[in-house]
């Protein structure tokens, strides 16, 4: 706990002008726009030893956090064009309690167990409000898609370290993660609980609305990793180094689908090692079949569409909702009007809308590689019919009507801007 504190504030002196400490737990910030949020700039989170026994992810991303760091101070045009565009964020250890258990014992006598859970041995990857049971629910009643409610008195029903990741993700308006783990060599997407009981014997997949961009950035970590892709890790069989999560084993209560469920986060989590507690004198060769990896896979989150929400005044639209026709599952705009949505290439009719603003429907094209940019603003809508006769009875009562997404020319060159 404290050798990686005193790394990261290291790190921090001697790279000041890239990166901030932040307020959950150890972690460190790599941004070149401060500590506030830029406009249209993605916020991109990896998370560590959550499990504090498999410490592995934990490394990494200090190797990580110390190579963004170098690189860009060294111009390396791939990782400053990263670190301009987006906001990383780096939380190395989610658990450090359970991680000095855990090397307490060492590699060599480390158990399954030993060290896996917090301080109270609670298992903090199934200690996340449970999200998926109502999300089922809904589904067959159509109702809510996106940003579930939390249950009442919900802060007093988790540990302190995931009450902190849960605010630390309600603060932040992140667009994609990654949680790493240890144990087996596979990229584990979402959802992570079965919709129906497990048959013994038999596989149930649990899609997410998402299931094909999920399995895309699945596969984009598994096949820049030196060899997740190739299926056959640790004694087992993983179809190019990728599984549904349910369809490994059912979890209730994870991180990985709370993100999903909660918020406008896609996560997916990564299994990086057969050794949950490796030797030291393995991390070098990790960290090279990991390294191209985890910069390949935060470069995702410039895929898709992004855009600005105003409203005819001007003024950033906060909490719209963004909705992709097709997909059962809509995101929101942040609190200066920005959104964020992860998608495959292909034509898509894009709806935004907003309490008080008529609806307004687009048509948008995301390309294959790097997303065409929109540099084009759209038409205010008008009132419908029935609203200027209102209008006409109750002028004083006239409200703006239109939501309007506008064009932003800005630094971002990867997502289609509408």
């Amino acid at each position: 706990q404290t050798e990686i504190c005193w790394y990261l504030l290291e790190e921090i002196i001697v790279n000041n002008e890239l990166t901030t400490g932040c307020e959950t737990g150890i972690s460190m910030r790599v941004a070149c726009s401060g500590v506030k949020h830029s406009e249209m700039e993605p916020e991109f989170k990896y998370v560590g030893n959550m499990h504090g026994n498999e410490v592995l992810g934990r490394e990494l991303l200090i190797y990580l956090a110390q190579f963004l760091c170098e690189e860009y101070r060294a111009g390396n045009e791939r990782i400053t064009h990263l670190i301009h565009d987006t906001r990383i964020h780096i939380l190395p250890s989610m658990n450090p309690d359970g991680y000095e258990v855990a090397a307490r014992q060492g590699p060599e006598f480390n158990g399954y167990l030993v060290g896996r859970g917090n301080s109270k041995e609670v298992d903090l990857n199934r200690n996340f409000p449970d999200l998926n049971a109502l999300m089922y629910y809904y589904e067959k009643q159509n109702g809510q898609n996106h940003h579930l409610p939390l249950p009442d008195n919900w802060e007093l029903q988790v540990e302190p370290e995931t009450l902190a990741v849960i605010k630390w993700m309600q603060n932040y308006n992140f667009v994609l993660s990654a949680n790493l783990h240890g144990g087996a060599v596979v990229a584990n997407y979402p959802f992570d609980k079965s919709r129906e009981p497990r048959i013994r014997g038999k596989t149930i997949s649990s899609a997410t609305p998402d299931d094909k961009i999920f399995r895309k950035l699945a596969k984009t970590y598994s096949y820049a990793h030196s060899w997740m892709h190739k299926g056959w890790n640790c004694g087992d069989y993983f179809d190019e180094g990728i599984t549904n999560g349910a369809s490994w084993y059912s979890l209730s209560k994870g991180m990985q689908d709370f993100n999903y469920l909660h918020t406008n986060c896609f996560e997916i989590t990564l299994e990086l090692s057969c050794d949950k507690f490796p030797p030291a004198t393995a991390l070098a060769s990790e960290w090279l079949a990991n390294r191209e990896a985890l910069v390949y896979y935060m470069e995702q989150v410039h895929h898709g569409i992004k855009g600005m929400v105003y409203d005819e005044n001007n003024n950033p639209i906060s909490n719209a909702v963004i909705s992709v026709a097709g997909i059962n599952h809509d995101i929101t705009s942040g609190t200066d009007g920005d959104y964020f949505r992860l998608l495959l290439p292909g034509t898509y009719t894009v709806t935004a809308s907003a309490l008080g603003y008529q609806p307004f429907t687009s048509m948008v094209t995301v390309g294959p590689a790097e997303a065409v940019q929109v540099h084009q603003r759209l038409k205010f809508l008008r009132p419908t019919l029935a609203q200027d006769k209102e209008q006409e009875l109750f002028p004083q009562h006239r409200q703006n009507m239109s939501l309007l997404f506008k064009p932003k020319n800005n630094k971002g060159k990867h997502g289609l801007s509408l």
